[in-house]
């Protein structure tokens, strides 16, 4: 395994079996160690379609339907019952604030004293429920954070990626957030090629332009995510390579991490491995919490170059 990404595109032949690479090696595992985080993916129905978007999130793509409060809750109990020592649920979507139960599930999250992790595109679904997400600012406070997706520093290279008019009210939305004390950090995307500390420079320049109080050299103010393509290629993930490259396999999202996703049609939802791989049902690991504790081998491009190679997590 070489830790360079080859150009070009992915041999067919990678990303097949299992527990066995291309080459015959043992394919690399992670084990989950704690649950550190829940992931709830709320529905794949989106107020806009973006450009490139990893789980196809649109206005008409409803293969994942919306969770129910009542769905989210029985998990919440698990984490209870089964004392998991889970510390933060992360909403995800699509655009969270587009299920209606949002703010009841937020609302039950928080009060059982867990931190809540919301990823919006902060545009009208969530300005139509601002009145519902203030109070409970109100009575959780930084507790509750709001992660703002903001593909570029530029108008221009945000709506090349989010469509025309996505600029203006995601910085209307963002603004209000600012103005009343929500605690907020944001995702941006290398959609331009820019060294990233030029593009941290960048944003920057917006944060101070908005009167922003990030750090745009923290990771957790600014997460940069690198772009996903599961068609181009990239090395695959030997047992090995956790030595060749000095990481740890405990440091990867799926040793402390599950999201939960409800399919379409489906009469229970389902725990997959990650935020990363929704669709495929070889990460598909039970329907409850303690069915989804097991290991998890990384057959797939995602789990090499977002994760094992990029570095990157989705957590807060």
């Amino acid at each position: 395994m070489s830790a360079v990404e080859d150009r070009g595109r992915l041999d067919s032949r990678k990303f097949q079996d299992p527990f066995i690479t291309q080459n015959g090696e043992p394919r690399a595992f992670v084990e989950l160690k704690s649950l550190e985080t829940l992931w709830v993916n709320t529905g794949t129905l989106c107020n806009v379609t973006c450009a490139n978007c990893y789980i196809e999130s649109s206005p008409r793509n409803d293969r994942l339907a919306y969770i129910s409060h009542a769905e989210v809750a029985a998990y919440l109990d698990e984490i209870d019952a089964d004392a998991l020592g889970t510390k933060l649920i992360g909403f995800t979507g699509g655009e969270p604030f587009m299920n209606p139960d949002m703010l009841a599930m937020l609302e039950d999250t928080l009060s059982r004293g867990h931190h809540a992790l919301v990823l919006t595109n902060a545009m009208k679904p969530m300005w139509h429920k601002r009145n519902g997400l203030l109070a409970l600012q109100q009575a959780h406070g930084e507790r509750l954070v709001l992660r703002i997706s903001v593909d570029h520093y530029t108008k221009e290279v945000h709506e090349t990626e989010r469509g025309p008019g996505t600029w203006d009210p995601m910085i209307k939305g963002l603004s209000w957030l600012r103005e009343h004390d929500f605690t907020i950090n944001i995702a941006g995307r290398n959609l331009t090629g820019e060294p990233e500390p030029l593009l941290r420079d960048g944003f920057a320049r917006m944060f101070q332009d908005l009167d922003l109080t990030l750090d745009p050299r923290n990771p957790v103010d600014l997460v940069i995510f690198p772009e996903m393509d599961a068609t181009a290629d990239v090395p695959e993930i030997t047992e090995a390579c956790w030595g060749i490259l000095s990481v740890s396999p405990d440091a990867q999202m799926c040793a402390s991490a599950r999201m939960v996703v409800k399919r379409k049609g489906a009469a229970k939802p389902a725990v997959v491995a990650c935020t990363l791989l929704p669709y495929d049902e070889q990460f598909e690991l039970g329907v409850t919490l303690a069915e989804a504790d097991r290991r998890v081998h990384l057959n797939h491009p995602h789990c090499a170059r977002f994760c094992v190679l990029g570095g990157a997590s989705c957590g807060g």
